[in-house]
């Protein structure tokens, strides 16, 4: 895209300067596709006359995410207060480049911004660059501009069929297994070599109900959050990761929230840390919120005309675990639980994905402190969710919805199941549930019989993710592990 650096002056200190030549050695081996750190001159919004510009990365690298077929977000931090701006064009057209208007980062949300960028074209790859200027702190005459590229690619428009890649994991740096000093998380080192058009980050991205002691982790996460800063603490720490910044820059993300981004097993409109953590997540992934409801993190997106993902939110609606199943029991929420019916009912995709953090059918038990059933599982004891799950099931039968795949997380273990509620012979929906990325292992168990499942594969005690291809009417499913094999692998026909 033809952007380089200006009046490279060193002036970072020996940390940054290691996990740069980290990131490069990665860069080299993972191919050197081209997306590493840049810069691109600006005369804005500072005076000729300035002394000195020193250019250096941002502290934790640049993020692309919930592109369209015609826009992106895309996300950056910068390392104090700044004036920011994206310029993008697509691959080997500098000609053609487009530049957002300059927006600044504060203190007020961690100097964190996600800036969108739109008029994009469908089925395209594109380069971006990102600079912020700042003041130097010691120096009234210096400025520092910090500068960070990626890459990403637009879906087809809705009409079109072509085939695409993703992945989805969610579980990362839970129960002691935190981040690597010198690496990070080398799982996104294998999850960038299977070259995915996007990636699902289904929850736990952060644990921060959980202490990283260091040694042996790399230290900055050795507490238990309870402030807001304390929670972006940990997001920060996650992206110190050299393989998850060059994942970030490289695949576009659809990240949304479990249990952990708060505290475990956590029930939102009763949880007083709940705002805390929504805050540092809104702020730390790009996600393209409503004006109307900021807040809001459950969406929909295409992937031309084979596949529609609704992205659930299961944490911030749901009723206390600890009541009993029943009618009135929710873990949507009203509006989300119609907006999902209403959106599978009407979609003329293929593949319909529904993405929720928490498992179907397998038991999640509850802790003394948040007591009750934690997934949409009837428990023993009543709690669970499961009415409400029926609800959704028994709308998907009234419309005929077909080719629905629920992708699940959480429970630390693979499982793969198909369900036939009435009890046909046909498989009437498939769950996969991949994870985790890097956290304690579970131990597998046998789903609840309410759906009459079919369970093609459950295994644990290993990190993992899944991928999926779609090409129009057959699905090939994968569970890769941490060193890149394939644990499990299965096609699917559409019906």
């Amino acid at each position: 895209m033809g952007f380089r650096y200006v009046n490279h002056v060193q002036s970072r200190c020996d940390d940054t300067i290691r996990r740069f030549l980290v990131m490069l050695c990665l860069l080299v081996s993972a191919g050197c596709t081209g997306t590493g750190q840049s810069a691109v001159p600006t005369e804005k919004p500072f005076p000729d006359d300035w002394v000195a510009i020193t250019t250096v990365p941002l502290p934790h690298g640049v993020a692309s995410g919930d592109p369209t077929s015609r826009a992106a977000r895309i996300w950056l931090r910068t390392s104090g207060p700044a004036q920011v701006e994206v310029e993008w064009a697509p691959d080997g057209q500098d000609k053609d480049r487009s530049r957002t208007a300059f927006v600044s980062t504060s203190e007020d949300h961690d100097y964190a911004a996600t800036v969108a960028v739109e008029n994009l074209q469908p089925a395209t790859r594109y380069r971006y660059a990102v600079r912020a200027r700042r003041t130097d702190q010691q120096s009234s005459r210096e400025v520092i501009e910090e500068s960070g590229s990626g890459v990403f690619s637009t879906p087809p428009a809705d009409d079109k069929s072509e085939p695409f890649t993703f992945l989805w994991g969610g579980d990362l740096g839970g129960q002691t297994r935190c981040r690597d000093t010198w690496v990070g998380y080398p799982i996104f080192y294998r999850m960038l070599q299977v070259k995915p058009d996007f990636a699902i980050l289904l929850g736990d991205t952060i644990y921060g109900d959980d202490v990283c002691p260091s040694p042996p982790n790399a230290p900055g996460s050795e507490f238990a959050a309870t402030t807001l800063d304390q929670f972006r603490a940990k997001h920060r720490y996650q992206r110190d990761s050299a393989t998850v910044q060059r994942l970030l820059a490289s695949v576009p993300v659809y990240a949304i929230w479990d249990d952990h981004e708060v505290q475990n097993n956590f029930s939102g409109p009763h949880d007083p840390l709940m705002p805390a953590g929504r805050q540092a997540f809104l702020e730390y992934w790009p996600i393209g919120t409503p004006a109307d409801e900021p807040t809001r993190l459950y969406r929909k997106f295409k992937r031309g005309a084979d596949a529609e993902f609704f992205v659930l939110d299961t944490r911030q609606y749901r009723d206390r675990n600890a009541d009993q199943d029943g009618p009135t029991k929710t873990m949507l929420g009203a509006a989300q639980r119609d907006w999902l019916i209403e959106g599978l009912t009407r979609s003329t995709a293929t593949w319909k994905f529904i993405v929720t953090s928490v498992p179907l059918s397998n038991p999640k038990g509850g802790t003394a402190q948040m007591p009750g059933n934690d997934s949409w599982a009837r428990a023993a004891d009543g709690t669970g969710f499961q009415t409400e799950l029926r609800t959704i099931v028994n709308a998907m039968f009234k419309s005929r919805v077909r080719n629905v795949v629920w992708l699940a997380g959480d429970v630390h273990y693979t499982q793969v199941n198909a369900y036939d509620p009435n009890g046909d012979g046909t498989s009437d929906f498939h769950e996969f549930i991949a994870g985790p990325l890097s956290a304690a292992p579970g131990k597998p168990l046998p789903p609840d019989p309410a759906f009459k499942p079919t369970t093609f594969h459950s295994e644990g005690g290993f990190n993992n993710f899944g991928l999926v291809t779609v090409n129009k009417g057959e699905l090939r499913l994968e569970i890769v592990d941490d060193t890149g094999l394939p644990r499990f692998t299965r096609t699917f026909k559409a019906q």
